[in-house]
């Protein structure tokens, strides 16, 4: 495990692989958790041998909260009426990341996208921001989250 700040060049590399890759599958975890995959998919199956979501060469994992914007209004979040979330998600299939930042003393993560649109994690409630960019691009997977009120990133074992 590595603790980076957010001024490293390696939290530029890490965010930097996403860019240009498309939103390929958007799916939802538990209560309002959302899992977004991001360039070619590679299929999965549950323990008991059922398909599974399929998981991208990159994920944007939120599980709370967390809103997804046009370049006029908040278009739904983990808050809203869940009618409001698969137009949302259908709007962002297929764009491309345009951009990818933190903000705030405990960092959130803002995705934007070549449609104009964008997803932002904003916790609402105590303890950390709760996000995770998960790269598989290569044999080792890593991870980027927050914890203990920074940016970490981990590699798989």
């Amino acid at each position: 495990m590595v603790q980076v700040s957010m001024e490293q060049p390696a939290l530029h590399a890490f965010t930097s692989a996403l860019v240009g890759l498309p939103v390929s599958h958007i799916w939802r975890g538990y209560g309002s958790a959302i899992c977004i995959e991001f360039g070619e998919l590679s299929p999965r199956q549950k323990r008991d041998g059922s398909e599974a979501d399929p998981i991208g060469q990159m994920s944007l994992m939120i599980e709370w909260s967390w809103r997804i914007e046009d370049s006029i209004s908040i278009r739904c979040g983990s808050w809203s009426d869940e009618d409001l979330w698969p137009d949302a998600f259908a709007a962002l299939m297929g764009s491309q990341v345009s951009e990818v930042n933190t903000f705030g003393h405990l960092p959130e993560v803002e995705v934007s996208f070549s449609n104009g649109m964008r997803i932002l994690s904003f916790m609402t409630a105590e303890g950390l921001p709760a996000w995770t960019l998960f790269d598989r691009r290569e044999a080792r997977a890593r991870w980027l989250g927050v914890e203990a009120g920074g940016l970490t990133i981990h590699l798989d074992g």
